[in-house]
């Protein structure tokens, strides 16, 4: 018999109790009390504190212990107790284990250690106790959209990352060569959801989207995880509606499935129980007043800052719906408002405590010679949306979508300071390693 044969999770061990188990994980922490030592032992799924004593293994296997590093990986079979005080609710005592492999100098110990230091090793820093929660609350998130989409009869459809034209903006496009030809890394999958819109009635994609932009703020990452939606028939008070109840749906399953984990990271949860639809609604103009109301003037031509958005969101205790957006300040492909044509049928969501817009969409222009004024308009190369203004030459229809940043989002929801907290492997300014 080897180590792997039999061995169970660590997070199975409650169903286990009074049972000889078979662990296999790595070494978070040692510490000794006389004759007694404490593994705290982690594989991933769990951690649990291991006790182990010469009674138990023998003296010559206990002198063992002491060569055992931080990190360094091990097997381990004992017995399942109960214990109340422990986090999870078990303690396992130590019959044997062996060494797989001892770890080198392990370069993150308890100290404190500067930002930069902790990204260059951000592949070890995601086995810290909060950073791997941080992971936990991004996969359950991640579940909830898939599901709250599946229910509702949405398809997922993936959208290219090479694209031959910009979605968002032209200035922040990351350009590559294509086999001589320029291609760019999506911005966004949004106007492929739209012909797949088309074809299937409601889609959505969900992969990461780029931005080339020269940005140092908590809010922002260079690579991004976007979910999408597109829907064939919908206009934008049912888009609003869409949006707001993926976020409630987001915010309902991380606090019914990983409570203890906010609670491990000081989450003010009664801040996310406040969370229900409908959500607030002012229109651009009347945020502008709030804004000037708080002594805070918007340049004309320039929109919403960072700091706008945060005054907006603490201005109110759930998300805000911010609606009918000047054209100048949006995309070409955004419907223009029946009743003003200087505004467009769009809308973004703002996150309370200071988060920022978490979710932007709009009712989409369905009449192919206006889309293709607004093409020309925004200085964009046709040829490279002969496709797009297909979807209008062949069976134009309303349709409406917003894009949800999740890495955003998921900070919004476990109340972490920097988006680089809740990605895997963050793509910054100045940053692609590791």
């Amino acid at each position: 018999m080897t180590y792997l044969d039999d061995r169970i999770w660590i997070s199975e061990l409650p169903d286990h109790v009074g049972e000889t188990v078979r662990l296999a994980g790595w070494v978070y922490n040692r510490r000794s009390s006389g004759k007694i030592q404490f593994i705290l032992l982690r594989d991933g799924s769990s951690r649990v504190q291991c006790v182990v004593s010469p009674d138990d293994v023998g003296d010559e296997k206990f002198a063992e212990l002491d060569r055992v590093t931080m990190e360094s990986s091990v097997w381990v079979r004992g017995t399942v107790r109960e214990d109340k005080r422990a986090p999870s609710g078990v303690e396992v005592t130590i019959h044997d284990f062996g060494i797989i492999a001892l770890a080198a100098e392990y370069p993150i110990q308890k100290k404190d250690h500067g930002v930069d230091f902790l990204l260059d090793h951000r592949h070890l820093w995601l086995r810290s106790a909060r950073q791997e929660t941080v992971m936990r609350v991004r996969s359950t998130a991640e579940e909830a959209v898939h599901d709250f989409f599946r229910e509702r009869g949405y398809l997922r459809v993936d959208a290219p990352i090479f694209t031959p034209a910009a979605c968002e903006g032209t200035t922040t496009l990351f350009e590559t060569d294509y086999f001589g030809d320029s291609a760019y890394l999506s911005q966004s999958g949004q106007l492929y959801n739209e012909a797949a819109a088309a074809a299937l009635g409601r889609v959505y994609c969900f992969g990461p989207t780029f931005r080339a932009e020269k940005s140092k703020t908590r809010r922002h990452a260079n690579e991004f995880w976007q979910v999408e939606p597109e829907a064939a028939f919908m206009d934008l008070d049912g888009c609003i509606e869409l949006a707001e109840g993926l976020i409630c749906r987001m915010v309902t399953d991380v606090l019914e499935k990983r409570r203890p984990e906010l609670d491990s990271l000081e989450r003010d949860v009664s801040k996310l129980e406040n969370v229900e639809p409908p959500f607030p609604r002012i229109t651009y103009a009347e945020a502008l007043e709030l804004l000037s109301e708080k002594g805070i003037t918007v340049d004309d031509k320039e929109g919403f800052g960072a700091e706008d958005e945060t005054v907006l969101g603490e201005s109110f205790d759930k998300p805000v719906v911010v609606h009918r957006y000047p054209h100048w300040c949006k995309a070409f492909y955004m419907k223009r408002d029946p009743d003003d044509d200087e505004l467009t049928l769009s809308m973004d969501i703002i996150a309370p405590e200071g988060y920022g817009e978490i979710v932007g969409g709009s009712q989409r222009e369905d009449d192919y010679e206006t889309l293709l004024k607004r093409i020309d308009e925004h200085n964009l190369p046709p040829e490279s949306l002969e496709w797009y203004l297909d979807l209008r030459r062949y069976g134009a229809a309303p349709s409406s979508g917003f894009g949800m940043g999740l890495d955003r989002t998921v900070a919004w929801i476990t109340g972490v300071k920097h988006i680089r907290e809740t990605l895997p492997f963050p793509r910054l300014l100045n940053r692609i390693y590791p």
